[in-house]
């Protein structure tokens, strides 16, 4: 496995939990990382991310896993689409019930050509995917104000579940941008290169000391 060049870590403020990223992004992005989180149930997440040289995703790998559990999903784009495969061990299902939440369903989807339009894929609760939208549509050099509607394939997580979602990137000047998602709004905070800093209500960004 090749060594990577950059890394970047963040805490999760929505609960007890983080996400360590290592990344190439010298010519689109190549990417692992890890994400830990307590709830619904306690968990690991680990992810690879690939995609082309204009920031469009074209590769996707995730692999969830908890007491008694543990799935996976794998999103390729290809010239037909995207194919989504997908395993499971055990019973998350039996895990979110003792827990007292409700049950995820099946990992993946059953209709793959809902996600055709996407050329961003969105892992739930990690915030270097955030990037992917605004290197691939130049957000952080474009004009405020204007806001630019995508279609994501949006991987739930611990779940592992992939819908069709519409996301909307509205840059707000340098170093922020407006992020919504059906009724969810929030200003994210962005570094020099484009990674988030500060997203409210899930993440923030901490750097060595």
């Amino acid at each position: 496995m090749p060594t990577m060049p950059k890394s970047l870590f963040w805490t999760r403020t929505d609960t007890a939990g983080a996400e360590h990223a290592l990344f190439d992004d010298g010519q689109g992005l190549t990417a692992r990382g890890t994400l830990t989180a307590v709830d619904p149930v306690p968990y690991t997440c680990r992810y690879h991310l690939a995609t082309d040289p204009q920031w469009a995703s074209v590769r996707v790998e995730v692999e969830a896993e908890g007491t008694g559990w543990l799935r996976s999903v794998r999103l390729e784009r290809t010239t037909d689409g995207w194919r989504v495969t997908t395993a499971e061990q055990g019973d998350l299902d039996a895990a979110l019930r003792a827990a007292g939440h409700p049950t995820a369903g099946l990992p993946g989807t059953d209709d793959p050509g809902r996600l055709a339009g996407a050329l961003d894929v969105d892992l739930g609760g990690a915030a270097l995917f955030n990037a992917l939208p605004v290197h691939r549509l130049g957000l952080t050099a474009a004009p405020a104000d204007t806001p630019h509607r995508i279609d994501v394939a949006w991987v739930l997580v611990p779940s592992l579940t992939v819908v069709p979602a519409e996301q909307v990137y509205t840059p707000l000047g340098p170093g922020r941008v407006r992020f919504t998602s059906d009724t969810f709004t929030t200003d994210i905070d962005l570094d020099g290169d484009g990674y988030v800093l500060r997203y409210p209500g899930l993440a923030e960004r901490v750097d060595p000391r």
